[in-house]
């Protein structure tokens, strides 16, 4: 498939009851791009990438998806270019198998079988389910129905993936292999976005940020600008990583994002 970026331009989302989630937002999302978008509840997040594959459609403005029109696009033929992997992972899941649900997908687009259990084996072995394929995913805990959730995006194989707070309910380990699937996953040239919390995660894994509130955009650049604009992330409730503020509190003029680059500028 061809590169694909995406247009968002002055797009603006009322919900049927009444509730303006976003007002005249407008980005471009390069191919290949890791962007992270950050802010509190409510600030209109998860309403902008629903976007990306059709499950919401604007009621001002228009997403583009490569040459797509996400108004005139089935939210089916959207999901053969944008993976979605939900923050609940409950709302995705409903077959009786982790292997039907993450062949489901793969299925839908018209593979092979052979490319199908190929693209299955594959992602599950990515997010460690390898052994656990014939289990019910109810019979999980949540962090690995989330991971379940994960491998059937993965399966699918496209070019846009979004992360629905990845990061959310997984201990150490759980967060630490997610980041390593979304550095594979830059390494093969998918774009990653991302909605997330974890502010560390988000300094760490994505080069691009961008800070939401109240339905638009306050920031939006390179992480390690945008993760020191404090007055800009205390009108979202952010705060900075915790390296940032640990290496403001000891003096250091530049910003680490991660582990390494503090012990280098240390």
């Amino acid at each position: 498939m061809n590169p694909v970026e995406i247009i968002v331009d002055h797009l603006s989302y009322t919900y049927p009851g009444g509730v303006t989630a976003l007002k005249d937002v407008s980005l471009r999302i390069q191919p290949g791009e890791s962007l992270a978008i950050v802010g509190q509840n409510g600030a209109g997040k998860t309403t902008l990438v629903k976007h990306f594959n059709g499950l919401l459609q604007p009621t001002t403005g228009q997403v583009l998806v490569g040459e797509r029109d996400t108004r005139r696009h089935s939210v089916a033929s959207l999901a053969a270019v944008v993976g979605y992997a939900f923050q609940n992972p409950d709302d995705q899941l409903f077959a009786s198998t982790i292997w039907g649900e993450v062949v489901f997908g793969p299925r839908n687009l018209g593979w092979p079988e052979e490319q199908v259990e190929r693209m299955a084996k594959a992602a599950l072995e990515t997010v460690g389910l390898g052994q656990a394929a014939q289990k019910h995913p109810y019979d999980l805990p949540i962090g690995q129905r989330r991971a379940v959730a994960l491998a059937a995006v993965l399966a699918m194989d496209t070019p846009v993936l979004v992360l629905d707070e990845p990061t959310t309910g997984l201990d150490q380990g759980g967060s630490e292999l997610v980041g390593r699937i979304v550095e594979d996953l830059k390494g093969q040239g998918k774009t990653l976005i991302t909605i997330t919390h974890d502010i560390d995660f988000c300094a760490e894994h994505f080069a691009r940020a961008m800070v939401m509130a109240k339905g638009e955009v306050l920031l939006d650049g390179p992480t390690r600008e945008v993760l020191v604009q404090d007055d800009a992330l205390a009108q979202s409730y952010v705060e900075p990583p915790q390296l940032v503020r640990l290496a403001r509190g000891l003096g250091m003029e530049q910003t680490p994002l991660n582990a390494s680059e503090f012990l280098a500028m240390w």
